[in-house]
Formats: C-alpha cells, structure tokens, sequence
C-alpha cells in the first residue's frame, strides 16, 4: 500500500526513504564474516578490558566495608597491587583494542572501495552518460568511510557497553532491585529516545551523502572545464551555483546536528534523573540500614558503568546510523546489473577474422522513441565501413552497438558468424581498437598512454608502433621523450599530437575491428596529412568502422552508409553514390563548395551568401 514502510523497518520523515533495520544487519552481518578474526580477537581483548574495568569498582566495597569498617589494615596494600594490576591490563587492553580494530576498519574501507569500484567499472556506459564523475567518484571514495563505525570501534563498543551493562545490571538488582528498577525506567525512556531519534537521522545522513555527491560532482565539473567559464567569464555564477550546492549541505547538516545535540541532551537528563533516583531511594536506604556505605558506593559506581554505555549510545549509534546511510547507498550501487552479467553463460571469443553483420538491427534509449530503424549490413574482414549523415541520424549509437556499449532492443549482431550477445564481453572488447574525436589520455608518460592496452609492450615496440602513428619525431623532440608527463586527458599535448598518440595506441593494442571517429576536421594541413598517413596504416587488414566528417577521407571505403532519422537510406562506394545523385551526393556537393569557399577562395561566402 502506498506510504507504508516495509516489514521490519521504522517509517522516517514523510517522502523519505525507511530506515530498514533488516537490510543493515545483512550489511553488517556480511561485514562481520569478512572481518570475524580481527573481531573476535577484539571482542576477546574487549572482555578483558570490561573484566579489568570492574576491579576498581569491587574494591570500593571491600575498603570500605572490611579494611575501614573492620580495622584490616593488611589488606590494603594487597588491595592496592590487585587495582594497579587491573588499572594495567585495561590499558594495555584498551591500547591493543584500539589498534587492531583501527586496522580491521581501515582494511574494511580498503576492501568496500576496492568492490564498489570493481563493480562500478563493469557499469553500463548508459550508466556513466547520467551520472556526474563527481558523484561516482564520492560513491567509490567517500560512502565508505562509515564502515570504520561498523567493523571499528562503534559495533564493539556498542557490544561491549551493553554486555558491561548487563553485568553491572545483574549485581544492581542484587544489591536494590527498587533502586535498580527506577534506574532501569529511566535507561528505558532514553532508550526510547534514542530509537526515534536515529529513524529521523538515518534520512538525513543518506541526503548529505547524496548532497555532497552532487556538489563534488558540480566541482569536478567546473574544475575540468575551467578553461570554458574562464573564456566566457562566467566566474560569479558558477560560483554562486557552488554556493547554493554548499547552502543545501549546510541545511542537511544543521538539522541533523540539531538531533544529535538533541539525543545529547537527552543523555545529559537521563543521567540527571539517575542522579536523582539515587539520592532519594538511596539515601534513604542509607538511613535505614538497608545498604551499607560500601554497598552504596559500589552501586553508585556500578550504576555509572551501567548508564555512561547506555548514554554513549546516542553517539556511538549516530555514527552506525551515518554508516548505514552510507552503505544504503553502496547498496543501491552493488544491486546495479553489469554490462558482464551473465558472461559464465557465454562462449569464449578466439580470434575474429573480422566480419561484422548487423541483420535488423532496432535500438532506442527510450521505449517508443527509436534511434535505429532496421540496420542490416555486411562489413566483410578487412574492409572499410563509412558512416555518413547529420548530427543525430544515429551514427554514434551504431558504433556503440559495435563496441557492445549498448544491445539491441530487436535484431542481431553476428561477429563471425556467432551472436554478439552469446559472447564473453571482454574477450570480444580484447580485440577492439579506437581512434575517437576527443581522444582521452591519461596523467601518466607518453610510452604508459601508447602501452595502454598492452602494459608488457618493449620499449622498441612502443617507438616502432608512434613511427608508424607519425608521433616518434615529436615525442623525440621533448627534453624527457617518451617519458613525458602528458598531463590530465593530455593537456599538455596539441590536439593532433594527442591524436597520433591515440593512433599508435591502437597499433601497439593491434585490433581486429577498429572504430575511428576521423577528428582531423579542427587541425592544420600538415597535422591532418600525417594522421591521415597514420590512420590508412591502422586501418590495413582490419575490418574498420569510420564516422566521416570529411567525406573526403572516405573515397576508398569499400562500403558508405548514409543515415537519416536511424535508418540507412543509401548505400555503396563512393563512385556509386555520386552517380545514385541522391542524398550523399547532396551532402558531398554542399561540403565541396563550403571547403572550396574556405580554403581555396577565401571570403566568396561572403561575397555570394546565396551559395553558401
């Protein structure tokens, strides 16, 4: 029924997600198993602590009951070596628990960010086309953090407090079980507290995580395009969008420490009324002889031991509720289906000659809004296959078909001759090379970026494959060579540069099918001469796939595809398809007169508007 909060679970705010208790004790409990040696050797040094921890308290009644009352006088310095022997083992304990629940929890952060950032890899790349970096990078990077509370030092002290509790409780009702029963109501009222106070929490901290997601997202985004607001002077309001972001997580954060500091007080009253019950039940006792001195002094030091844990609660469980709050949202990542699912299923991808068939082939983003329309085509091994057609015709989202970025809602793909949804997706992408528009580089030298797919690759190997890229002559000319820092994404390099860099990535990677998006439209001549040089080396023997921005790069494809509105309405060489006189020609005519006007008569499109 709308609004209802799931079995085992306590309704939070209105329109906020329910705190479900059962989900995070699978999480925790599954956190436990992976860690339970670190934990039951702390949960061994925590018992010998607590046990240490009593020592002090018993001997009060002994002082006071038998040494002072009854002039024993020899036991004290006995009494005295068992309480500074108690006093060490508690500290050293409490130094050795302290350690090995600091490395089991820093080791649980470790594991947690290693998985999620496993499983975040083998996303859909639909996935990370709506999702800003920023935030997958606080999913990975920060949503972990909580785990410290609950493999650390909060699950343990929360265990042991309340086994302290219990303990100290027993000897409570043996001592005045009126008095203790008036202690126990007041622990139970906090305790009821306490209970309502993290249902409302648990929202609060999984939309801070979400809020400071967003803004590490927003910040990432800015940094990386700083060059643009820069440009357009657009400093004020993207820092008045980073503002509001921050306004937003401030609000978060106020009203969470204002239930913190609520549950704080709460303590702080609780222990108040505890104070009070022992004044009145117990001094009364006093008086009429129903306790001793020392009776009442160990009850008065036992009841501290029972109600400082219950107390530290507020702030242990605020921390454990921060920490599901984060796994709630590790969660919501982990249950995501990965583009290699299913891939045991699947059959093994030898070596592919390279032919590609793409037989009715329909695929949209979104139900009832197709972007490809019955593709069906043969690109035999070794050849050449030219996609044509304006922004939007769906050239893009073919090649991710090809690149298995995206499946078929209808139709096949045939590599081979085999299905590509019957084969292992990472032995299929082994043998795929691209060249994109935008080639992306990564901070590291310029010999890891051409090594990028094959790591193991000789030195010799990676300078014959940036020769035959027209890279070596460059890459020769920087003071450190191949040893170069290329910056993030390649800043340092210009884009044709980063372009045969990316070219003889590919050669050393050594694919069977290649996808080039042609990128030398916004490069000089002699930039574009030499990666046409290099990308008709790259393309010999492969079976290749070409987005044409130029159409005169592709008069040698063995095949041209024209698309409009998803679907291929022409095809053939491109003899073929001037003499078809239709849409290509159109096209090829039109991009002849705007390079002519540009190139060869400068300002005519100026001069004669109607032409262009």
């Amino acid at each position: 029924m709308p609004g209802a909060a799931a079995p085992g679970s306590l309704p939070g705010k209105a329109g906020k997600k329910p705190v479900n208790w059962v989900t995070a004790w699978a999480e925790t409990r599954t956190l436990i198993y992976e860690h339970r040696r670190r934990l039951m050797g702390g949960f061994a040094l925590l018992m010998l602590n607590r046990a240490a921890g009593f020592v002090l308290p018993g001997s009060s009644k002994i002082l006071f009951d038998e040494v002072v009352a009854k002039h024993h006088a020899e036991w004290l310095l006995p009494l005295a070596a068992i309480v500074a022997v108690a006093v060490l083992i508690e500290a050293a304990s409490s130094f050795a628990l302290s350690q090995l629940l600091g490395v089991a929890a820093q080791k649980a952060i470790n594991d947690m960010r290693q998985a999620v950032h496993a499983h975040v890899l083998r996303l859909p790349v639909r996935w990370f086309d709506t999702t800003p970096s920023g935030q997958a990078v606080t999913r990975i990077m920060n949503d972990a953090e909580g785990v410290r509370n609950l493999v650390g030092t909060g699950l343990v002290q929360l265990v042991g407090g309340t086994l302290t509790a219990l303990v100290a409780l027993s000897v409570l009702c043996w001592l005045n079980w009126r008095l203790t029963l008036g202690l126990v109501v007041a622990l139970a009222g906090f305790g009821t507290v306490m209970s309502v106070a993290f249902s409302r929490l648990r929202p609060l901290f999984r939309d801070r995580n979400r809020l400071q997601s967003e803004l590490t997202g927003r910040l990432t985004e800015s940094l990386g395009g700083i060059r643009v607001i820069k440009a357009y002077a657009v400093e004020a309001r993207e820092g008045a969008a980073f503002a509001a972001g921050t306004a937003r997580l401030f609000d978060n954060i106020r009203t969470s420490m204002r239930g913190v500091s609520a549950t704080t007080a709460a303590g702080s009253v609780t222990i108040g009324v505890v104070g009070v019950i022992l004044l009145i039940v117990g001094g009364h006792d006093l008086l009429a002889n129903h306790m001793t001195t020392g009776d009442f002094i160990l009850y008065l030091l036992l009841a501290g031991m029972v109600t400082v844990p219950v107390v530290q609660i507020a702030s242990i469980g605020t921390q454990l509720t921060e920490a599901f709050a984060g796994l709630d949202r590790i969660r919501d990542v982990r249950r995501l289906a990965t583009e290699d699912d299913g891939d045991a299923e699947r059959a093994a991808c030898p070596t592919v000659h390279g032919e590609v068939v793409f037989d009715a082939v329909q695929f949209s983003y979104q139900a009832g809004a197709p972007v490809l329309r019955d593709i069906s085509f043969t690109a035999a091994p070794g050849t050449t296959v030219a996609l044509v057609g304006a922004s939007g015709s769906g050239k893009s989202t073919l090649i991710s078909l090809i690149l298995a970025f995206n499946r078929p809602d209808h139709g096949r793909i045939l590599i081979d001759g085999r299905d590509l949804a019957g084969l292992k997706l990472r032995d299929y992408r082994r043998q795929l090379g691209v060249v994109l528009q935008d080639n992306v580089l990564f901070d590291g030298t310029v010999a890891d970026n051409i090594a990028f797919a094959r790591p193991d690759a000789s030195r010799a190997e990676i300078e014959r494959m940036a020769t035959l890229a027209n890279a070596h002559e460059f890459v020769s000319g920087f003071e450190k060579g191949y040893d170069t820092i290329v910056g993030e994404r390649g800043v340092r390099l210009s884009g044709g540069q980063r372009q045969r860099l990316a070219i003889a990535r590919a050669l050393l990677a050594d694919p069977r099918i290649l996808i080039l998006d042609e990128a030398t439209s916004a490069l000089d001549s002699d930039s574009e001469a030499a990666i046409q040089e290099a990308l008709g080396r790259l393309r010999t023997g492969r079976t290749t796939f070409v987005i044409a921005h130029r159409l005169s790069t592709i008069r040698d494809a063995e095949q041209i595809l024209v698309l409009e509105g998803g679907a291929i309405i022409e095809r053939g060489t491109h003899a073929e398809l001037l003499a078809a006189d239709g849409r290509y020609r159109a096209l090829h005519d039109r991009q002849f007169r705007i390079e002519r006007e540009r190139y060869v008569n400068p300002g005519e499109e100026l001069r004669h508007p109607a032409k262009a």
